[in-house]
Parts: structure tokens; C-alpha cells; sequence
């Protein structure tokens, strides 16, 4: 994504014209980011349209030795998380559970093998089926690279927590896939 000094000053100054371009330069870069944390496009379409102002505001702290793109996709997972953090329904689910530090990591699922058996859209659609949190846990984690340190400052959950929810996530995930590969198999035999 090539973005010219010169629409980043017209969009600082106001021009309308220019920020309708930006947005429409930037909107894939954060629809993208957006659709591994929403449920649907339109979810995800909203949340696109908080990160741009957002990104709009701040054009003045946008430093050019950082690609542009890497900006706006961390201004678009601070925004997932800054909404995350408003939706208090799902802190009830942290707050009634009981979790425990999760260190063990006999029984997770390489990702690669599922790839050469499912395509993108199959395995999103399965990372979407996660609880809220997990699903977050392991975006932030396994895509975005986060730390569970870092993890647990964003969601306000402990790092202990995040293992575990990293850990719920793979383990759902190793399910999912071996359900659809069973079936796939089931289907091929009829």
C-alpha cells in the first residue's frame, strides 16, 4: 500500500475528497483485520469506520519510517479492543469461570495440516465459532503476534488467563477440524 505524503497533508488539512480516498485505499487493509474479530461483515464494517476516524485524528502522529499499513492495522486492533473492552458481557464470562495457568501444550493442533485440507474461508468460519475471548486470545496471539503479557494488559484478563484461552481455542479448533474431516471422509465414502 503506497499512501503519498501529499494525500496525508490533505487529509490533515480537511479535504474531504482526500480522506474519501484514504479510506477507500485503506478500507481492506482494515476490513481484513476487522473480519478475524467480528462475527459479520456489517460488525466489521462499523468497527472499520471508528479505526478510520481514529486514524483520520491522528494523521499528525503517524511517523514515516513505520510503514503506513502497519499503523493502520494497529490502530485497527486497538480499536477492536478498545470496543471489546466497552462490552462488559463478556467479562461476566471471565469473572464466573475459574481459570488456571495452562502450560500444557501436549495436545495442540498444526495449523499447516488443517491448510492443506481446508481453505481460508473454512478455517476462519471455524476460528469465528470460538467463544469471544478465545477467539480474541488467539487472533491477538497467533496471528497479530501479541504476548500473553501484552494480551492480558488489552483484554484486562491475566497472562495466566490468556494461555488458557490460547489453549481453548487450539483445542476447539483441533476439534473442529477433525469433525470436518470426518465428515469430508463420510462424504467421499457415499
Amino acid at each position: 500500500m503506497k499512501i503519498s505524503a501529499q494525500l496525508l497533508a490533505d487529509c490533515q488539512r480537511g479535504d474531504r475528497r482526500a480522506q474519501f480516498q484514504l479510506y477507500q485505499s485503506c478500507f481492506s487493509t482494515l476490513m481484513s483485520v476487522g473480519m478475524r474479530y467480528k462475527k459479520d461483515e456489517s460488525e466489521s464494517a462499523a468497527v472499520v469506520n471508528v479505526a478510520f476516524l481514529k486514524i483520520l485524528k491522528n494523521l499528525d502522529k503517524y511517523q514515516t519510517k513505520a510503514p503506513f499499513q502497519a499503523w493502520i492495522r494497529r490502530v485497527m486492533i486497538n480499536t477492536v479492543i478498545d470496543e471489546f473492552r466497552k462490552n462488559r458481557k463478556v467479562r461476566e464470562l471471565i469473572e464466573h469461570t475459574d481459570f488456571e495457568d495452562f502450560h500444557n501444550h501436549d495436545d495442540l493442533v498444526t495449523l499447516n495440516v488443517a491448510d492443506l485440507n481446508f481453505d481460508a474461508e473454512e478455517l476462519e468460519n471455524m476460528i469465528k465459532r470460538l467463544p469471544p475471548v478465545s477467539q480474541k486470545v488467539f487472533n491477538l496471539f497467533g496471528i497479530d503476534g501479541f504476548s500473553h503479557k501484552e494480551i492480558g494488559v488489552m483484554l484486562g484478563i491475566s497472562d495466566g488467563t490468556s494461555k488458557w484461552h490460547l489453549s481453548f481455542a487450539r483445542k476447539k479448533l483441533k476439534e473442529f477440524i477433525e469433525a470436518a474431516m470426518k465428515e469430508e471422509v463420510q462424504r467421499k465414502a457415499h
